[in-house]
């Protein structure tokens, strides 16, 4: 276990995940700045509590908990902030039109929505991470998600 202690090991374990911590994070705040500060603090919060990992095959999943705890208070943030989002959202396969609706109606859906399909679509989670992540049963999570999309198919006919 000493060796998830030193900087070498932590980086080797964030190159695997680092891209689908920031594609999470700004797929949920919906902002390039504040999902690189939230991409940020997670980091060091895991770097510093390295110590607490137990396995570096639970890394995923720690670090996804620690972004996801992250974003979620920067949620409640914006609730209190008066001024608009700032940049967009990027997107790849949709056209301009598209891409607007979807990220309309994705920001129309609860919190927990939103954050469940953010795990399971960027974060590539399973139903069994998920809701070992968020202590939820993962039957559970199952179905708030087909939920969710079952919503955002019908608000898109």
């Amino acid at each position: 276990m000493e060796d998830l202690k030193s900087p070498e090991a932590f980086i080797q374990l964030y190159e695997n995940v680092y891209k689908d911590l920031y594609r999470y994070a700004l797929y949920t705040l919906g902002n390039v700045q504040d999902a690189e500060d939230a991409v940020g603090d997670a980091v060091l919060d895991a770097y510093a509590g390295i110590h607490n990992l137990r396995s570096k095959e639970a890394f995923r999943s720690w670090i996804f908990a620690i972004l996801s705890a992250k974003c979620k208070r920067k949620r409640r943030e914006y609730a209190n902030r008066p001024e608009p989002l700032g940049e967009e959202l990027p997107e790849r396969s949709l056209n301009l039109e598209e891409a607007v609706q979807m990220r309309e109606l994705f920001e129309r859906l609860p919190e927990e929505e939103r954050l469940l399909i953010s795990l399971r679509v960027w974060g590539g989670y399973n139903s069994k991470e998920i809701g070992e992540m968020l202590r939820m049963n993962d039957g559970t999570v199952r179905s708030r998600i087909s939920r969710a999309f079952a919503r955002l198919r019908v608000w898109m006919t």
